[in-house]
């Protein structure tokens, strides 16, 4: 069966985005441009952390991450991503409304509107047995955290501050962790912590 992971980059206070996300600021207000810094730093960048984070079979977001806006889809909006998005595998895009399959470049984006579970089955089917990464934001990672479904998780904590936004871990309880793995650079420590079961 798939392990189900997730991959959280994350401010020192447990922020993973900044207040007021919107089309102009993606990861909304104040610093919060620090917190995926460590992705684009050339030392960082052929890091086994970054490549966990692309190197997944199937993924799972949240509507947020694939785009601000909320109601029915715009659907000249293709995402965040561009036209090269840097998944490289099926996408499942949790929300409210539904939309038809988007493809740009090797990924395909599937919105699903039946919940956490269903979006699950979806992917472990994609996934053929492969890893299954919840890629974000905070509130879908935190719905599964809840839930008991996500394995292994992997945070990218960055030296900033934030101070308000979408915290990472809100209104999840009891959970117990393992940590398995640490390394740190100048621009981020990398956390990985397995989730234990009773």
């Amino acid at each position: 069966m798939s392990i189900v992971t997730t991959d959280m980059a994350m401010s020192l206070d447990g922020y993973a985005a900044g207040p007021r996300q919107r089309r102009e600021a993606p990861f909304g207000d104040g610093p919060s441009g620090e917190i995926t810094r460590w992705m684009f730093d050339a030392a960082e960048a052929n890091s086994a952390e970054l490549e966990a984070v692309t190197g997944a079979a199937a993924y799972i977001m949240g509507r947020n991450m694939f785009g601000p806006d909320r109601g029915e889809y715009d659907l000249d909006w293709r995402g965040w991503w561009g036209p090269e998005p840097p998944y490289h595998a099926p996408v499942f895009v949790l929300g409210h409304h539904e939309r038809e399959p988007l493809t740009l470049s090797d990924t395909t984006f599937t919105f699903v509107t039946g919940g956490i579970h269903e979006a699950l089955d979806l992917a472990r089917e994609a996934a053929g047995g492969g890893r299954i990464d919840i890629a974000g934001g905070a509130r879908t990672v935190n719905q599964y955290l809840a839930a008991g479904l996500i394995d292994e998780i992997r945070v990218h904590v960055t030296p900033v501050i934030m101070g308000e936004g979408t915290r990472l871990f809100e209104g999840v309880r009891g959970v117990r962790l393992e940590q398995v793995a640490a390394r740190g650079s100048d621009l981020v420590s990398h956390i990985t912590y397995r989730v234990l079961r009773d």
